[in-house]
């Protein structure tokens, strides 16, 4: 890993990102979903599920979207194999676009979470299971975005990851009973992971979200070998 071809390859991200309009309104959905919340809320105490939400709100529309989109630009261009085969290696490439992502996701989150309030998770393992959140949806947008021939396509795949992913406490809404299949299904997902997390202290759920970020590597470690071998 060397630090002066990751920072090249950080400022030069930070310079794209910039330019990409679309990229710079995403960190504001979040922001703007806490603020309709504290607003519903009439300054009361927001239930988990609804902090939880604007949590999956910021890593789906934030940390995965715009790591989708950088990695699909890449594709796109065919110039994310010039990048392997030059002196950078995989890690110096995830790692770059990576910091470009945290900064931007953790940026967005940290506001959004001021304004509801944050003293809910000032708690280690609930850090921890954010932590491990972000990876997981780090590295599912990374394989997104390199299954993907286009930016373009990318726009198929980041509202099933939204609704799959970032918005799954809102099932509770639905008025779907609790022990049918498909809440105990949506029980098992990373977000719901991370509530029982917060409500019961638990180690097992830290663990169930620690596998699908291992399930998402996988994925993305999959994806990355294929598009560089691909003619």
């Amino acid at each position: 890993m060397n630090v002066q071809r990751i920072h090249a390859i950080f400022e030069k991200d930070i310079k794209d990102f910039m330019k990409n309009m679309m990229l710079i309104t995403m960190p504001f959905i979040p922001i703007v979903l806490s603020l309709m919340y504290t607003r519903f809320s009439d300054g009361g105490v927001l239930p988990i599920s609804m902090l939880y939400i604007i949590v999956g709100a910021t890593y789906s529309a934030v940390t995965s979207s715009i790591m989708m989109t950088m990695m699909a630009e890449e594709n796109e261009k065919k110039t994310l194999r010039g990048l392997v085969q030059s002196p950078a290696s995989y890690v110096d490439i995830l790692v770059g676009k990576s910091l470009v992502v945290a900064l931007v996701s953790f940026t967005s989150l940290l506001i959004s979470l001021l304004i509801v309030g944050i003293d809910p998770f000032l708690n280690l393992k609930d850090v921890i299971a954010l932590l491990l959140l972000f990876i997981f949806f780090l590295l599912l947008g990374i394989g997104i975005g390199l299954f993907s021939k286009s930016v373009a396509s990318t726009s198929a795949y980041i509202m099933p990851v939204m609704f799959l992913f970032g918005f799954t406490p809102m099932i509770e809404a639905l008025g779907i009973a609790k022990k049918s299949a498909v809440s105990q299904v949506a029980s098992v997902f990373p977000l719901m992971q991370a509530i029982h997390v917060h409500e019961n202290n638990s180690w097992v759920s830290l663990g169930i979200i620690a596998l699908w970020s291992i399930g998402a590597a996988v994925f993305a470690y999959t994806c990355f070998k294929k598009t560089t071998t691909d003619d």
